[in-house]
């Protein structure tokens, strides 16, 4: 907002003085042509850098869901052997339930350490999270160690139990794996365009040129526009500050700002769903014969 308060106060002055003085202060219009291929190509550059750090941050997100959803499902569905055809002990059971549920704190880990909120997931009884992570845990994250990746070791653990209980056969245990690794590589990117910041020199440069294209363009328009140099000049400014201004907004998509990310809808939605698979998984190995989940009784 200051600098286009600035750039009007500027371009008033030169309209006054040209009004006053009777003087052309026009420019060239090759200075005023070459300037606004600086201006429009720097601004490009910056806007679709920005746009792409929030659509790989995206994408990289609902890769983490997709992980999820998949490493649920193939945990309530296969566990008890092919076609969880077995009867599961209370041991079983609660170690299948206790891997879901650190599934289901895993995408509300990553969105608290990419906001940098370390402690937010709490097991406490009064927390909403209360049972999503294991009992006794202790967080690493003062030492270094984000919570999500300190996660994947259970999840991991899990897989090899799995395996030698009989329940995944060996390529479908290295499938999970992949999902576990396909999760973690996601995370990682993440927090890669979380922590690498846009380069100093860039931004610098680009305020410079911007500021510098708003000093020469009174210039090319008091000589025509006399008075209405102003207003124009005005609007001008304002659309390029605003095109710099969205790619401010867009460069770390993780935070609470209106066009970031919807990550905690988003946590929410699959907290919901995956807490509808855990229910149905408990109501149909509660009985003496297990069945079918999400099957209709016919």
């Amino acid at each position: 907002m200051l600098p286009l308060v600035m750039h009007s106060l500027f371009t008033t002055l030169i309209a006054l003085l040209h009004v006053r003085l009777q003087h052309n202060f026009a420019l060239p219009a090759s200075v005023v042509s070459s300037l606004s291929i600086v201006v429009g190509l720097m601004l490009v550059f910056r806007n679709q850098t920005a746009y792409q750090r929030f659509w790989d941050g995206r994408n990289n997100f609902a890769a983490i869901i997709t992980s999820v959803r998949n490493l649920t499902r193939s945990f309530l569905v296969c566990s008890g052997g092919p076609g969880g055809a077995k009867q599961l002990s209370e041991a079983e059971r609660a170690d299948v339930e206790r891997t879901a549920r650190i599934l289901l704190a895993v995408p509300d880990s990553i969105k608290n350490t990419l906001r940098a909120e370390w402690g937010m997931l709490s097991n406490s009884a009064d927390s909403q999270d209360h049972g999503l992570l294991p009992k006794g845990l202790r967080a690493h994250e003062d030492e270094g160690l984000a919570l999500p990746v300190q996660l994947m070791f259970f999840i991991e653990a899990f897989i090899a139990r799995g395996h030698e209980r009989h329940w995944f056969h060996a390529p479908q245990a290295s499938q999970m794996t992949v999902q576990v690794n396909t999760l973690v590589d996601a995370f990682s990117k993440m927090e890669t365009i979380r922590l690498t910041q846009f380069p100093v020199a860039i931004l610098i440069h680009q305020r410079q040129v911007l500021a510098l294209f708003g000093c020469v363009l009174p210039f090319a328009v008091v000589d025509e526009s006399h008075w209405w140099s102003v207003p124009i000049v005005a609007l001008i400014m304002f659309a390029l500050y605003g095109i710099e201004a969205i790619a401010c907004q867009l460069e770390d998509p993780f935070g609470y700002d209106r066009n970031d990310i919807k990550m905690d809808v988003i946590v929410e939605d699959v907290r919901v769903e995956l807490g509808v698979m855990l229910d149905e998984w408990r109501s149909t190995v509660a009985g003496p014969v297990k069945k079918a989940m999400f099957e209709d009784d016919v």
